[in-house]
This record gives C-alpha cells, structure tokens and sequence, in this order.
C-alpha cells in the first residue's frame, strides 16, 4: 500500500496536526509506515532537490547505475520468502518487481532487460517507459498477470493480500523480501534479489561497490565546528492535500540515514519510539530539529518551504525560524539500495553547505 499527494485515510477523514489518534490517523500512520518502507514515488518524479540552504542534488540521481555487462542467471533456484513461502525460480526472462526499490536492485543488477513491468513508486529514468501494474496504490493482479511474468518480487508491505495470493495461485513464482529499515540492511536486500534471481556473483559485486561507496561518504561527514553538537534533524512526512502531516519516530526508516550523516534524529532523541505521529506544536519543541528532512513531493503538496513553515510549530523550531529544509525525492530517500550512497552524499551536502560546518 502507497500513499501520494492525493491520498485521504479511510472514511473521507483526514489526520491533522494537533488532532488525537483517530481510527483515520492510526490508518494514515500505518499507511505512511508502510509507504516509506516501500519507497516513496510517484510516475516522473523530479530529481532529487535542495529547499533553502545546500548543495545542487547529482544530474543523474533519477538514474540506475548497473554493473557493467549483463549476468547469466544460473537456475532453477529455491528461496524462502520472508512470509515463509518456499518458492522455485526457473526463468528470469520477463520479472515484475513490485516495489521501486525492488526495480532499482534488479536495475542495477543488469538484468534491467528483462523487467517487463513496474510499480508507481519506480522513478528511475530507465524503467519509464515500462507500463505500471498499480491501480491507485494497489498492485493490480490482472494487470501483472497479463505480462506473462516469469517471476515477481514483492516485499512485505506490498498489497493487497488478495492481489498477492492472485498471482500464487496463478502458479508465477513469487518472492517476498523483507522491507529495509536502515544502512545495515541494504547488502541484505541486495543479496536476497540475486539469489532469487539466480545471480548470486553480481549480488556480491553490488554489495561490495555499494557498501564501498556509503563508507566513503560517511567517512567526508566533516566533524562539528567549534566544539557545536550534532545537528537536530526531525523527518517530517507530508501530504498537504491530504491534510497528513506526520513526525518521524525511531521507527521512520530515517534514524539510520541521518546517523551515518552525522546527525542527531530529533523525532527519535525526543522519545518517539513508534514510526510517525501526529505533529503537533508540542512534539515539534520537544524534538527541537535544526534542520528538517522531507521527501520532495511532500514539501511541494504544501507549497514549499513558505508553506511548510505555516504547520503550527514549524516555524517556532529553529529549522523553521532558519529555513534549514534538507529535500531528497520520495523515489530515493529510503529505499536503502544501490543509489543510497547518492542519498547520504546529497544529506551531508545539505547539512554541512559551504564551509563544512553544520549550519
């Protein structure tokens, strides 16, 4: 399940900021959960982008980078799912990957080729012109059905259970992975998709250059200036039209990525054990955030860093009085694979502008 700018929680409510936990939030909060495990996106997304202070994202962050050459997949292969499903691969020929992140490893794999469908949150430039097998935030089993896959990829956030069990019966081979959460989880991923895949070898290779390429970027993350702490930074997921404005706790999917930046996750350090909750004046003075991190098409669904700051309690943290808006595309910014090296080099960008200092 997905949320995009146009989504409205069950029951034509909407969560608000300062509003207790209704039956429409605890969905809103689910669904956001799930969302950002997913990999958040919409069709022709933007590259990623600077709000207000920072560095220029990379030209080419909408792209894939694959390994060179095209791997030989060795199969029929055997895998357990994540829900405990034991699955044989025999062909990968035409693959569905049912999450963008999901498409960006088989991307990157090489195997970029034989990807014959996507779903809406593939942002990347080369799966394009793939045709999209979601209807609204659904996987539509029909549509996946009718493209004659030889195996599909799903994780465990993929829905609805109905579509996934369509597909089963329909005997396509299908792998559930395990959704990432943090940086250690990428090699995991990664791994998990090439041996279903039946290219163990190129999964090793893209592991080693990816974890190669994060541990270099963590290790340019300049030290505080003039004995200064580490910068506050609270992640903030929005849907203005939808009237979702959510403050991300231990559980987001960002803790990981704004540690290996040398940062501080405000929501988390403020003792927000769930994933979100709903901002309010009071959550966001406790987190007190110098910096706030959103995804791109949320800051634009509420009209920008000037509409950001009108949120009741935005404008009163030092973020807001400061503009400090850190903005990375929704089709990147937590899928933990092999571009989130790109992901953390356009954090400490931003971060650290200029002179190397957190501002």
């Amino acid at each position: 399940m997905r949320i995009s700018q146009d989504f409205a929680p069950p029951g034509r409510d909407t969560a608000r900021p300062g509003r207790r936990r209704t039956g429409a939030l605890t969905a809103a909060l689910a669904l956001a959960s799930a969302l950002v495990l997913a990999g958040c996106g919409d069709t022709g997304a933007p590259a990623a982008r600077t709000a207000g202070a920072g560095a220029p994202a990379p030209a080419d962050t909408d792209r894939i980078e694959p390994l060179t050459g095209t791997p030989a997949p060795r199969l029929p292969v055997t895998v357990t799912s994540a829900d405990g499903k034991r699955t044989t691969i025999t062909s990968a020929d035409r693959i569905v990957p049912l999450t963008g992140s999901l498409s960006e490893i088989v991307f990157t794999l090489g195997l970029g080729k034989q990807v014959v469908a996507r779903d809406i949150t593939a942002t990347f430039e080369q799966a394009a012109k793939l045709p999209v097998v979601t209807r609204a935030h659904d996987v539509s089993a029909e549509s996946v059905l009718s493209l004659r896959p030889t195996v599909v990829l799903a994780d465990t956030t993929t829905g609805p259970a109905e579509a996934i069990g369509q597909i089963r019966d329909a005997g396509i081979p299908l792998v559930v992975v395990e959704p990432a959460k943090e940086l250690s989880d990428v090699g995991r991923r990664i791994d998990t998709v090439a041996a279903a895949l039946g290219v163990p070898e190129s999964g090793d290779e893209l592991t080693e250059r990816t974890r190669d390429r994060i541990d270099a970027v963590r290790k340019s993350v300049p030290a505080p200036a003039g004995g200064a702490g580490r910068p506050r930074v609270a992640f903030l997921y929005l849907r203005g039209s939808a009237s979702v404005y959510l403050l991300g706790g231990r559980e987001s999917g960002a803790s990981s990525l704004l540690e290996a930046a040398g940062a501080v996750d405000a929501g988390k350090a403020s003792g927000l054990k769930k994933d979100f909750t709903a901002i309010t004046s009071e959550a966001l003075a406790k987190a007190a955030p110098d910096a706030i991190l959103v995804m791109t098409k949320g800051l634009d669904s509420v009209g920008g860093v000037d509409g950001l700051v009108k949120i009741p309690g935005v404008a009163e943290t030092p973020a807001g009085m400061d503009r400090r808006i850190v903005s990375v595309d929704d089709g990147v910014l937590l899928n933990y694979g092999p571009r989130t090296d790109r992901v953390l080099s356009e954090l400490v960008a931003q971060l650290y502008p200029g002179d190397g200092a957190a501002k």
